[in-house]
């Protein structure tokens, strides 16, 4: 019986990337389609995650293992049918800010209710000021959607739908992939009644027990084999106006970890802050990379892991703080823990560029009435590895891929004329940091645009340890040269550019200690500039 329910649960794993895969191929907005800004996963009827899709991001499926129960309470299972879908993007509910939104359908089999599919996308917009961190609210951040029916046993909300094409600006998109997200719960709920109908499974209370359980107790042996210690970490970052701190204390119990958020800064006025369900998701993922990450991830394995936020915190935002990109700090979270980390367990990596490096350019065709918006994901470098450089323009902790250029192209009137590899930028060191990019971004003739900027690290970059040195900082200037914030939205003027420099990951271990092959094959592979070679690496011939 063992054996079966192990295949079962392989099987729950697949149905759910089989959900998740079927949301980026009828996705309309680029950030579901070509970045994999999504989570898709499987509940019981007590509305715990059992099995979540490879594809996705950690920040959307922590925080949604936590959605399901919300939908439960505010819908009622007794009033729910086959074909509904039910909707939010309730940021304190859901995954943190009103541009995600959640979807969760009821799924049956055989006329019985019997779990729940889940699933999460960015959407391209959700009105009001625009994706950026100007709001001084969250009701100036967009349209707010509560828990509401999508669809009612297979039929519309027209009224919902009317409201959504109201208040944004491309409703097209915004309306495509509300039922992209549907549509992929209904491919889960069919493949989840395929297999109940294959094992004779009336229900999958039992399964779920078992998933559930294996997965607690495998991660709780991992946790009892640690040293009992408690050590502290600490990230300084740009913030909006003024420097943001994070503080988090990391104490190993005998079967569970527990972080503290103690001591870090307040709430900002800009949009930047991080609800609570957002900061435990992203600390939560730190914690089961570095502790148990073969485990499979579901609420069993979740569960040993428990975070607490001071109350009203930038890590623990109340309503209605504006939460737009809550993203800039959460996804810091985890650097932050790894550096309390750090002093119990061996092979923590150095600081990454951590926050995705977004940019949004809203275009108007200056003789017509044409507009556009586009909105275009990019990594800086990851932190070097103990043993290992650390990977170049790749996106940790969220694993969101890096948009192409002819995708970002087509979604509008833009032109990506550079884009590649920031050299020297990844930190030097025995183990390199991953590099970041250069871009350089414009609008067609015809078009004029406003850029928004939603980076970090351009005062704060990520750093080495063990004598590593930091990686490169961000810059963002217009091609004439003029510097511009980090964050915030400008115009661009006729016949300009933005230019961006990501930044890089940090190093490990002092430079001169590199082999002397790796640095030359860094300077044949443009990786680093002789200058670097010399000055830090100490290379002479």
């Amino acid at each position: 019986m063992t054996v079966a329910r192990q295949i079962m649960w392989n099987r729950l794993i697949a149905i759910v990337e089989e959900q998740a895969q079927a949301l980026i191929r009828t996705a309309f907005s680029t950030s579901v389609r070509e970045a994999g800004d999504l989570s898709a996963g499987v509940y019981d009827l007590r509305g715990r995650m059992l099995a979540q899709a490879v594809t996705g991001t950690p920040g959307h499926v922590n925080a949604m293992a936590e959605a399901v129960a919300h939908f439960m309470e505010r819908i009622g299972p007794a009033t729910m049918h086959e074909g509904d879908a039910y909707i939010t993007n309730d940021p304190w509910l859901g995954t943190g800010h009103l541009h995600d939104i959640t979807v969760v359908s009821p799924a049956f089999h055989a006329g019985c209710h019997v779990g729940y599919f889940g699933c999460t996308a960015h959407v391209v917009d959700i009105g009001g000021r625009g994706f950026g961190p100007e709001g001084n609210s969250v009701y100036e951040e967009g349209l707010q959607i509560p828990h509401m029916r999508l669809l009612d046993r297979g039929r519309p909300n027209e009224v919902l739908i009317a409201m959504v094409r109201a208040n944004v600006r491309e409703p097209g998109q915004v309306v495509g992939d509300l039922f992209a997200l549907a549509s992929c719960n209904t491919v889960g709920e069919r493949r989840l009644r395929d297999m109940m109908a294959e094992y004779a499974l009336d229900d999958i209370e039992d399964l779920a027990d078992f998933i559930l359980t294996a997965s607690e107790r495998a991660t709780r042996d991992r946790i009892a084999a640690l040293p009992r210690a408690r050590a502290a970490g600490e990230m300084t970052i740009d913030g909006y106006a003024t420097p943001i701190r994070l503080c988090a204390t990391v104490e190993t119990r005998p079967d569970s970890v527990h972080v503290d958020f103690a001591g870090t800064s307040g709430p900002d006025p800009k949009g930047i802050n991080v609800p609570a369900v957002y900061t435990r998701a992203y600390a939560a993922y730190a914690l089961k990379v570095a502790i148990a990450p073969d485990i499979p991830n579901n609420a069993g394995s979740l569960a040993p892991f428990t975070v607490a936020t001071p109350a009203g915190s930038i890590v623990d935002a109340r309503r209605p703080a504006p939460v737009a990109l809550r993203h800039v700090i959460g996804h810091m979270i985890p650097d932050t823990v790894f550096a309390a980390l750090r002093h119990i367990l061996p092979g923590i990596p150095a600081e990454g560029a951590g926050a995705l490096c977004n940019f949004q350019v809203s275009l108007r065709e200056i003789a017509g009435e044409g507009r556009s918006e586009v909105l275009c994901f990019n990594s800086g470098g990851s932190g070097a590895r103990p043993g290992l450089d650390g990977l170049s323009a790749t996106a940790f902790p969220s694993g969101v891929m890096t948009m192409p250029v002819e995708a970002t192209e087509h979604a509008g009137p833009v032109i990506i004329w550079r884009k590649e590899l920031r050299p020297d930028s990844g930190g030097a060191g025995r183990f390199r940091g991953g590099l970041g990019q250069f871009m350089e971004v414009g609008a067609r003739d015809g078009w004029s645009f406003e850029f928004s900027a939603m980076l970090d690290r351009t005062r704060h970059p990520a750093r080495g340890i063990d004598g590593g040195l930091e990686g490169g900082a961000t810059e963002v200037t217009l091609s004439d040269g003029t510097g511009l914030p980090g964050k915030g939205r400008f115009p661009v003027p006729a016949g300009q550019t933005v230019r961006l420099a990501f930044p890089g990951g940090g190093g490990i271990g002092a430079p001169a200690t590199r082999p002397r092959d790796l640095v030359r094959h860094d300077l044949a592979q443009g990786y680093i500039t002789p200058e670097s070679a010399r000055a830090l690496y100490r290379l002479s011939d």
